[in-house]
């Protein structure tokens, strides 16, 4: 008797193992989102975005070392360039001379080695075969052997032309490759800042106010209680520098720069970096110094590492690799250029790792 037994519905078996699949992916899921890493903090991101900036400004004083690697080639360059234009000049000059000599004897039916010698692409080794300075007059040898020394010095200013011409590019390059990395670097820490809620950012922009005022208040206070009560709007802070001296008036110039931008590669007049408003205030008080810190940290004496000796005027340089430097202005305060996003301010002397003091 044939079985009525009912038959499975189609499928049953393939959609619970789907069913299935689809709970244990979902399950899945579930848990790696449990374990993703959550999202860094104000204070982490803060913490990064500082490692970024000091980063750039590591690179910022490496760009400045090449760009003036850079400024110092090309003029170097241009004069080699100048050289060698006159000293072609020079070597034509005897060699038109050379020409109408030989010319000369040619027609009269001189000998046709002077000729040669005369027009010889090596007049050195020509010279040097025997009997060679008998057959030409004493006034012509002349002529030859200045003709060679000329064409000597000529081929060494082109070599030197050449290797300066090499190093220039390899210079650029490297410019190039800096500038883009800084650009990176400042990128990336525009992006962390930008996760944040505006409110988290509100808060770390409080925290820098802040911490600005108060570095403004100390430095102020230095004046005694008539001077701290003044306007606190205020930016010329008097501090006991010399009258007349490079130091007070490089002290003036950069307060008076309070408040302007950080850009990376600029000394002024309108914005700046660390080493950039250093060179510019002293500048204007007749000092030149060096573009970058590290160049700054020997452009004067060393005063060691205390800031109890320091004086107003004084450059004191940060950092293990001197990739910082700010002005002391005195009770424990600089002015400096901090960083992309932060303009000119007062900051305390022992904010960061003192490297040396210098005094210009």
């Amino acid at each position: 008797m044939a079985s009525h037994r009912r038959p499975k519905p189609a499928g049953r078996a393939r959609v619970s193992i789907l069913t299935a699949a689809a709970a244990t992916a979902v399950a899945l899921s579930a848990q790696t989102g449990a374990h993703a890493d959550p999202a860094p903090t104000k204070d982490q991101v803060k913490q990064q975005v500082d490692t970024l900036n000091e980063q750039a400004e590591v690179k910022t004083e490496e760009f400045n070392a090449a760009t003036e690697r850079e400024q110092g080639l090309q003029k170097q360059v241009s004069q080699i360039q100048d050289q060698v234009a006159r000293q072609q000049a020079q070597v034509s000059g005897i060699q038109g001379t050379l020409g109408e000599i030989a010319a000369e004897q040619y027609r009269t039916g001189g000998i046709p080695q002077t000729v040669q010698l005369m027009l010889s692409a090596s007049p050195d080794s020509f010279l040097n075969q025997a009997g060679a300075m008998n057959q030409v007059g004493s006034s012509q040898a002349d002529v030859l052997k200045a003709f060679k020394d000329e064409q000597g010095k000529l081929d060494q200013q082109k070599s030197e032309a050449e290797q300066k011409l090499a190093e220039l590019d390899a210079t650029t390059k490297r410019l190039k490759a800096d500038k883009e990395e800084i650009l990176g670097k400042l990128a990336k820490a525009q992006s962390l800042l930008d996760s944040l809620t505006q409110k988290e950012r509100d808060d770390l922009a409080a925290a820098e106010a802040k911490s600005a005022a108060d570095a403004k208040a100390k430095a102020t206070a230095a004046q005694g209680p008539e001077r701290a009560s003044r306007d606190s709007a205020r930016t010329d802070v008097v501090v006991n520098a010399p009258a007349g001296s490079h130091a007070a008036a490089a002290i003036a110039a950069a307060t008076s720069k309070l408040g302007s931008p950080y850009s990376y590669g600029a000394a002024g007049p309108s914005a700046f970096d660390c080493s950039g408003l250093m060179k510019w205030a002293y500048a204007q008080a007749g000092v030149s110094l060096p573009r970058t810190s590290q160049d700054q940290a020997g452009a004067g004496t060393s005063i060691g590492t205390n800031v109890a000796n320091a004086q107003p005027g004084d450059l004191i340089i940060y950092y293990g690799d001197q990739h910082h430097v700010g002005m002391y202005i005195g009770n424990g305060q600089i002015i400096h250029a901090p960083r992309t996003g932060v303009p000119v301010r007062y900051e305390s002397a022992t904010a960061m790792p003192i490297s040396k003091i210098v005094r210009p």
